[in-house]
């Protein structure tokens, strides 16, 4: 069968992006974006502490990535990993905590072939030193790595601890970047404070359309310390397309090259500059790439970004 090309300026929203999957197979239309999808590169944004320039959609592995590792189960994932590549992207966050998943991650990046082209972020949410130190090799092992790129204290664990030990590790190279976490957004006071005392280069938190507490203080002292920011979360752990199930998109999403709900979503939070990149968690292809077209085009300006606020306040 003839592989399918698409424009340059061709969008899917998940819903016709399924239906070609059911039509002609998810891997064969995939495999058709790989060069669309390498000619329209995802926007990047510099982490303020290097300058290293960083795509601005990743990829979440909590649960999604959770797998024994069956043929069944490990194909979708590695299908979502190198269309993430092809794109541009390269952001991939995980955890110990998030059950098999760092073991997958690596599994694949090593059938990939694609180390070097990943940028891993990990965790530690161990209490104590050595129980930490023992959390972090292990994470190494299965991640298959003697470098992590990026890792995180996990929902502000042990925090001093884990943070003296992650700078240690950063010292002899083992660790380009250290940073702390939060799932809840009742935590994004603790972790302002915890940016304006810590020499950190990330920090991870819950931000979106529903939940935007980190707005009022944790993104604005993120941008004036120079902290890089991960958003977890994006889709309020898909509240946000129960709300808007069965309505069309506005016509006015289509000034900031919106064609879904989910590049939607997911273009409010991009144009808040302080935000660096978003991490929404997903095992099928049809949904990174939608995920995906929200890195490319415009973006809302403050007016867009009313809008949209005024449109969720509405439902």
């Amino acid at each position: 069968m003839k592989r399918r090309s698409f424009p340059q300026d061709f969008h899917l929203s998940r819903a016709e992006f399924l239906k070609l999957g059911a039509d002609a197979g998810v891997s064969l239309v995939c495999g058709g974006t790989l060069s669309w999808a390498a000619e329209n590169a995802l926007s990047t944004r510099p982490i303020p502490k290097s300058g290293e320039s960083l795509p601005v959609v990743g990829l979440g592995t909590a649960r999604v990535f959770d797998v024994s590792g069956t043929p069944e189960e490990l194909a979708p994932r590695k299908e979502v990993l190198r269309l993430l590549f092809a794109a541009g992207g390269s952001v991939i966050d995980t955890a110990p905590s998030y059950g098999q998943a760092e073991t997958v991650v690596g599994d694949l990046l090593a059938e990939l072939g694609a180390q070097e082209k990943a940028f891993v972020a990990t965790k530690v949410n161990a209490r104590g030193r050595e129980n930490g130190i023992d959390q972090m090799e292990d994470s190494m092992r299965k991640l298959r790595s003697k470098r992590i790129d990026l890792l995180q204290v996990h929902n502000l664990v042990d925090t001093a601890t884990q943070l003296k030990t992650l700078r240690e590790w950063k010292e002899k190279g083992r660790i380009r970047y250290i940073g702390v976490t939060h799932f809840s957004p009742e935590a994004s006071e603790r972790l302002a404070q915890l940016i304006q005392t810590e020499p950190v280069d990330f920090v991870q938190a819950q931000y979106s359309l529903e939940v935007r507490q980190a707005e009022a203080r944790l993104l604005p002292l993120a941008a004036d310390r120079g902290v890089a920011v991960l958003v977890n979360l994006p889709f309020g752990r898909g509240r946000l397309f129960q709300a808007v199930q069965g309505r069309k998109l506005p016509p006015w999403a289509a000034e900031f090259d919106c064609t879904s709900w989910g590049q939607l979503f997911l273009k409010y939070l991009l144009s808040n500059k302080a935000v660096t990149c978003v991490i929404p968690g997903t095992a099928k292809p049809s949904h990174l790439l939608d995920n995906l077209a929200a890195g490319r085009g415009r973006l809302p300006d403050a007016a867009g970004r009313q809008r949209i606020v005024d449109f969720w306040r509405s439902l």
